[in-house]
């Protein structure tokens, strides 16, 4: 099971820098990849607007 980014998102940047994978694609709502992503949630736990929940 993968996460995802709601239309919360602020594109501020700070869930790229955590991602292990790398799974994560930046634009005006960022994008987790979901065949890369290893459900470790390193993303949400700093996602500062609560935009990343498992999906």
């Amino acid at each position: 099971m993968a996460y995802k980014i709601t239309d919360d998102c602020t594109a501020c940047g700070t869930c790229i820098d955590e991602c292990p994978v790398e799974a994560i694609t930046e634009g005006d709502i960022y994008v987790i990849d979901p065949e890369i992503c290893t459900d470790c949630g390193a993303c949400a736990d700093v996602c500062p607007v609560d935009a990343i929940e498992p999906e």
